[in-house]
């Protein structure tokens, strides 16, 4: 599973200030050492402990472990899920909890990450899941997009992107690390309620990699899981992705 997601940069001038809450829901990781980078950790032992918390502390990114005890971790997404839709959920998962992630995704998870946690690809993952807007260039391993300039470069040369697969790239790497699905990216790149022409969003995939210098036959960054869609990461597999 990919450990890299878009990187935190400084915001622009008059965006908030405020350090975003993270309500950490793991009986084995406290992450006290988020505090040093601005992010203020909130943490819950169980998933009835996860559920208090959501409501005293209003977080602004919830982490739960697949292994929390007290609630099914699914269980606790779908829970969240009915009152509090736009909060971003990320599941912290081990190799063994493939079919779990994929369930927990379905079930509303913003996106999964791999457990035992990395500070920095945490870190990358709260800042872009918590405002990915506000970031005027995405990182996501050696692939930059600059928002400003309309600039992409991959290991630091720049890379003509037509404007179609520009705005497909960018909302993958704004969502870099879960799954978007074909329906998702037919609404939010080509804004559209129907269907895309067959085979459009797979032909601007298979461009948009040879683009990016991945291997179309094993892609490592846009990776095809399959009957349900794409997603975007560092160069490493995911828990459950088809090529």
């Amino acid at each position: 599973m990919s450990q890299a997601m878009a990187a935190p940069l400084p915001r622009e001038s008059g965006a908030s200030s405020r350090a975003p809450v993270l309500l950490v829901a793991d009986p084995d990781d406290d992450l006290r050492e988020l505090a040093a980078h601005g992010i203020t950790v909130v943490r819950a032992v169980d998933g009835p402990g996860a559920l208090l918390r959501i409501g005293a502390h209003a977080p602004d990114v919830l982490l739960a472990s697949a292994r929390l005890p007290g609630i099914d971790p699914v269980t606790l997404i779908e829970s969240v899920r009915r009152s509090l839709a736009a909060l971003p959920i990320i599941l912290g998962a081990g190799p063994e909890d493939a079919e779990l992630a994929m369930r927990a995704l379905a079930a509303g998870a913003t996106a999964c990450v791999a457990r035992p946690y990395r500070c920095k690809a945490l870190l990358a993952l709260i800042h872009t899941t918590h405002d990915p807007a506000a970031l005027p260039l995405l990182r996501v391993g050696n692939i930059e997009l600059d928002q400003d300039a309309h600039v992409v470069r991959v290991a630091g040369a720049p890379v003509h992107v037509p404007l179609r697969e520009y705005e497909l790239l960018r909302y993958l790497m704004r969502n870099a690390g879960r799954v978007v699905t074909k329906h998702e990216i037919t609404r939010k790149v080509w804004r559209s309620a129907g269907e895309p022409p067959d085979n459009t969003i797979v032909v601007h995939v298979k461009r948009l990699r040879r683009r990016l210098g991945d291997d179309e036959r094993n892609p490592a960054i846009l990776l095809t899981v399959r009957g349900i869609g794409y997603r975007f990461t560092a160069g490493d597999p995911p828990l459950s992705a088809g090529t």
